[in-house]
Formats: C-alpha cells, sequence, structure tokens
C-alpha cells in the first residue's frame, strides 16, 4: 500500500567505473574509463532515462586509497565533468561537493553559478567541510578545529547566496535600441565580512532559469543537522537501519523549523549499493568477482564487527561460521552495520558470500532480483526513513541500465515513482521553494 507520496532518486557518479573499487576490472569496463569523459556522458544519460532527479558528484580533496590495486574514488574534477554532461543533458540535476574549508566564497560562488546557467537551472552545490589531513596538507595548510570549520562553512554559504543574489532578476536588459546592456543599480556589491571569508562582490552573473543552485548537504552529526536545517533542500545521507534514518531525517527537520524554514523543504536522501541479477546467488558471484582483490583485508574487518574473540582467517573464507563462532558473536556496537552483518552471517553463508552481501559497504546492499531492491526501497520510504535515496551502482557500464530498465518500472508500476520529470529545473524536480540570494527568513532569524 503506497501513501501517496512518491519518492525523489539521485545517483551516485564517482570515477567513472561505479562504487565497488575494482570495477574497472568488470567485464566490459574500459580500464580507461577514469579519464573519458564521455562514459561519464553515457552514465549521465542513462539515468535521466530514469527520470532520476539528480547526479551527485562526491569529492576527496585528498585521495587515499592503494592506487596498485583500487582506482581512485572520485571523477577527474566533479565541475568539469558535470560541464560536460550539463551539455548532453536537458532534465537531470547536475549536484558536486565543493568545501567551504579550503575553497573562496567568491570562487564557489562563479563556479556552481555558471554551472547553473550552463545547465538552464540544474544545478546544486554539496557544501561540505574538510576534516581530512591529506586534504588540508595538498592546500599547504593543517585541519582547523570542528567550531571554527563550521563557522567559516556558515560564513561561506550565506556569502555564496548573497553573491548569487546581486546580480540581481531584471538587472540584465540587453535592450540594443537604447543601448543599455543592464542596469547597474541593480548589480551591487555584497561587503560581507565574516571572522574567516569575506567578499566584495557583485558576482557578474545573471540569474539560471531556477535563479540560482540548490544547496545540498552530507554532513553529519548536531553541527551538519545545523548547516543542512538553515541553508539544504536535499541531505545525502548515510545510513543503515530504518530508525537511524528516522531519527536523521527527523533531526534535519527540526533544524529546518528552528531556522524557520518548512521542514518539508529539506529532503532527506538515503544511500543504496543494490547488488541486482536475476537471482541471489548470480547476485552474490557478481560480487565475489568485484571483491576478489579486497577480500583478504576485508576479512580481519568483518571479525572485528561480529566482535569475534578469535579473528576469521582466510582457511575459512569459503566456509560458514562455525557453531562456536556464532555464539559467542556480537554486533560492534562502535560499527551501525555490524547488525546486519551477524544477521546474514546466521544465515550460513561462507564468510565469502557474507562479504559479498556488502556487509562492509557504505550503505545498505539489497542483493538478488530487481524486485528485491524495490522493496527494500520501498519499505523505508514507506516507513518514513527519507524523502528519496542516492543510488550508488557497482558497475556503471551495466548497472545504471539494469536500475533503470528492471527496477524502476516496479517502483512505477507501485505507484512509488513518477513516470517522467515535474519541470526542467532542478529546483523543481526536488520540490524546493523558489530563492534568489539570501533566504529572508535567515536574515531575519539572525537580526
Amino acid at each position: 500500500m503506497t501513501t501517496g507520496k512518491q519518492m525523489i532518486l539521485g545517483m551516485h557518479l564517482g570515477n567513472g567505473y561505479g562504487s565497488q573499487t575494482s570495477a574497472w576490472r568488470a567485464p566490459g569496463v574500459d580500464p580507461a574509463n577514469y579519464t573519458s569523459f564521455d562514459a561519464q556522458v553515457r552514465y549521465a544519460q542513462a539515468a535521466e532515462r530514469g527520470k532520476f532527479a539528480f547526479l551527485f558528484l562526491p569529492d576527496f580533496l585528498g585521495e587515499q586509497r592503494d592506487l596498485s590495486r583500487e582506482s581512485l574514488m572520485i571523477t577527474l574534477d566533479p565541475m568539469l565533468t558535470l560541464a560536460a554532461i550539463a551539455r548532453e543533458t536537458s532534465r537531470i540535476g547536475l549536484v558536486a561537493t565543493g568545501s567551504t574549508t579550503f575553497m573562496e566564497p567568491f570562487n564557489l560562488a562563479r563556479q556552481f553559478k555558471a554551472l547553473d546557467i550552463m545547465s538552464h537551472g540544474r544545478a546544486g552545490w554539496n557544501a561540505v567541510t574538510t576534516s581530512d589531513p591529506a586534504a588540508a596538507a595538498n592546500y599547504g595548510k593543517t585541519i582547523a578545529p570542528r567550531p571554527e570549520r563550521y563557522q567559516r562553512a556558515h560564513e561561506t554559504i550565506q556569502i555564496v547566496q548573497a553573491l548569487w543574489g546581486s546580480w540581481e532578476q531584471g538587472a540584465w536588459l540587453k535592450d540594443t535600441a537604447s543601448g543599455r546592456f543592464a542596469d547597474n543599480a541593480k548589480i551591487r556589491p555584497i561587503n560581507l565580512r565574516g571572522e574567516y571569508v569575506a567578499s566584495r562582490g557583485p558576482l557578474p552573473l545573471p540569474p539560471s532559469e531556477q535563479g540560482q543552485p540548490v544547496i545540498f548537504s552530507a554532513g553529519g552529526g548536531a553541527n551538519g543537522a545545523e548547516i543542512a536545517g538553515r541553508y539544504a533542500s536535499g541531505v545525502v545521507g548515510a545510513v543503515f537501519t530504518i530508525d537511524d534514518a528516522r531519527e536523521q531525517r527527523e533531526a534535519l527537520r527540526e533544524a529546518a523549523r528552528r531556522a524557520g524554514r518548512n521542514p518539508d523543504e529539506v529532503k532527506f536522501f538515503a544511500g543504496v549499493m543494490p547488488a541486482i541479477a536475476a537471482t541471489k546467488r548470480e547476485a552474490l558471484d557478481r560480487r565475489v568477482a568485484l571483491g576478489e582483490l579486497t577480500v583478504a583485508d576485508r576479512v580481519p574487518y568483518l571479525s572485528a564487527m561480529l566482535s569475534l574473540p578469535v579473528p576469521l582467517t582466510l582457511e575459512q573464507l569459503d566456509l560458514p561460521l562455525t557453531a562456536e563462532q556464532l555464539a559467542s558473536a556480537r554486533p560492534n556496537p562502535y560499527d551501525p552495520r555490524s547488525v546486519r552483518a551477524l544477521e546474514v552471517a546466521s544465515e550460513g553463508w561462507t564468510i565469502r558470500d557474507v562479504l559479498a552481501h556488502g556487509v562492509i559497504d557504505y550503505h545498505p546492499t539489497p542483493v538478488g532480483p530487481a524486485s528485491v531492491t524495490a522493496d527494500h526501497l520501498q519499505e523505508w520510504f514507506e516507513a518514513g526513513a527519507c524523502d528519496g535515496f542516492w543510488i550508488s551502482i557497482d558497475v556503471n557500464e551495466d548497472g545504471i541500465d539494469t536500475f533503470v530498465d528492471e527496477v524502476v518500472p516496479i517502483l512505477q508500476a507501485r505507484g512509488l515513482y513518477h513516470d517522467d520529470y515535474e519541470g526542467s529545473t532542478l529546483r523543481e524536480n526536488l520540490g524546493a521553494p523558489d530563492q534568489y540570494g539570501l533566504d529572508p527568513r535567515l536574515m531575519s532569524a539572525d537580526s
């Protein structure tokens, strides 16, 4: 039974391969796709065919993977990738991460609004703080204390939005008869200075079809909720249970209420990493093949997740946990994924198959035919755990089309997902309110 509401879907688009670290070696994948903008455009077009509201491109300023075996996690550059995609798509939103910790407000404002204009109103900015020392080292800096990082984030977001509104609507005259290109009185400096960042302005860019980019957030905890509640229209989350998702969603909604906003303006997206095939065994075999190079590293981690007094060994990889091991196993209270790991292990799967269930992945992994993923999405959505999902596909080359061709029709048939886009802009497709410049509700709340 559906609620009458429909979920919103976003697609995680990262390194040109997929979310699994060995996706670059998968059958049919060009291992050079890391540098292929054509591949990224192809994946974006597949997601647009599935009526996804947005693409989500994370960014990591201090990549630390073992590149001897694994691919990088991110694209060459999120903004350049989305610029290429913008020219070959027409409806899907384009959301990229930009650090408030190491980027200046004027640069952020200019890049994201230019993308918004290029895409005719489809850009979104995932405004995040950065706490990675490796990222700081790349900028010749050290990581500032948390209060400083979040204060800088508030200042940066407010300055960016003020800059976006500094070229007022109606300022661009383009009057060839009178010779008036623009109305200077409507293009004004903002002259904002905070404790950590400042900008005079104005930003010499007119509004897009949606006015200005949509703010997203991906931060957790009380500070992240405060950022999201004040500014964001979309929040991409990492949650592993319905109860946890409900709690995080309500924290965001409460933060929005405190900021004087309608909590329905803040959409919470739970992450999902589906493993889809005709049968569960085939889906597991797909993940087993993708985890071939990393399984040895994950066995000790699984031992820690299950709080086993004697660690698992590689010799047991193709065997299930023994009765004695299961009797002593306990979910690790510091890892929210561990409850699911113990549940899967208790079903009698081999250790290799337990790992193939995605119990160490960043998001829940429904395994099996497309209906299993559809059931997962429906259960969470109808439980009020989220407003939608951001889907992280294991291998982009075939996985995005599989999701679009097999999962999306099930959701549509159940009345849970739209048949077409609601509009041409990201703001329309998220149901986000109009905004140009700073939100006047926040300005009055601060005064």
